[in-house]
């Protein structure tokens, strides 16, 4: 019998040119220094080259690098979490500043372990680039946050300029594919992060390829936007591991283009579609709306 590996075989438009600059070497020496991760390296994004040599643009993932959850498509390492590093904050805040970035993405492992799901630590993150950068777009990708609402209230009062949560696939899938996470809970915490703070954007993320259908994707566009979001990325899911869930299908870039017309036809006002889409790619391009009403504040 084939292997699914035999049987669904990487195509040609997922290789990716290595980028190796000093811009990159120099982000991976100071990340080391500081003591910070970035989910670019845990989670083993295939952008990470072009993402900090080229665009000098990192993902930074606060609260450890040890997740209390096991979904099955994802590369962080399960486990029991430490404690908490409360200077965390002000040394992604200085990092940022050192970087120079223009615009910055703080995601962070889920912390089913602590009560506020980590919130306190992620709006203190916020606050200290704010502090620190002033001029600095600040985009917040967290867990369900256990799905307590005061949890992500804790999180919108420290007014980041884009909150994200990740649906990460469609209603059907989502057991298989995610720990503890459900679809409905992620879409409600969507929906009430718009209802806190109306005029921040939402965003999610979908990956493909894990045996959806193409009217499965069309009904999760419907859904989130159904719920208000605003932003939504479309990428190829990828094997981290032979652990982790099969690839069922490589969807082609024409099919990506495609899923894109149809999202924006919906009335997402942003859509990044592509075999090598994560759910922060390019995300400096996308909040442009967002960096205009700061300035005009």
């Amino acid at each position: 019998m084939a292997t699914n590996e035999e049987r669904v075989r990487k195509p040609e438009w997922l290789k990716i040119k290595l980028n190796t600059n000093e811009t990159y070497t120099g982000l991976k020496k100071m990340m080391r220094e500081k003591q910070l991760h970035t989910v670019c390296e845990e989670a083993k994004c295939p952008n990470i080259h072009e993402c900090w040599a080229v665009r000098k643009t990192a993902t930074f993932m606060i609260l450890g690098d040890v997740c209390t959850r096991a979904c099955r498509f994802c590369a962080v390492k399960t486990g029991l979490p430490t404690e908490l590093d409360w200077q965390e904050p002000e040394r992604v805040a200085d990092s940022v500043r050192l970087m120079n970035l223009k615009h910055v993405v703080v995601t962070a492992v889920a912390r089913d372990d602590l009560k506020d799901g980590g919130a306190a630590v992620f709006a203190e993150t916020v606050r200290a680039i704010r502090r620190k950068n002033p001029l600095t777009t600040i985009e917040v990708l967290p867990s369900d946050m256990g799905g307590v609402y005061e949890n992500l209230k804790i999180l919108m009062d420290a007014r980041p300029d884009i909150l994200n949560h990740n649906i990460e696939t469609v209603r059907r899938l989502t057991p298989r594919v995610r720990a503890r996470a459900t679809y409905e809970r992620s879409l409600e915490f969507l929906r009430r992060a718009k209802e806190l703070q109306p005029d921040i954007p939402t965003k999610s993320s979908i990956m493909i390829g894990l045996g959806e259908t193409k009217e499965e994707i069309i009904e999760a566009m419907d859904d989130l936007r159904a719920n208000h979001v605003d932003i939504l990325t479309i990428g190829q899911y990828l094997q981290p591991t032979k652990k982790h869930l099969n690839v069922e299908k490589y969807y082609h870039p024409h099919e990506f283009m495609e899923l894109k017309e149809i999202a924006l036809s919906k009335g997402f006002s942003h859509c990044e579609a592509g075999p090598l889409v994560r759910s922060s790619y390019h995300a400096d391009e996308q909040v442009s709306a967002a960096t205009t009403k700061r300035n005009e504040g």
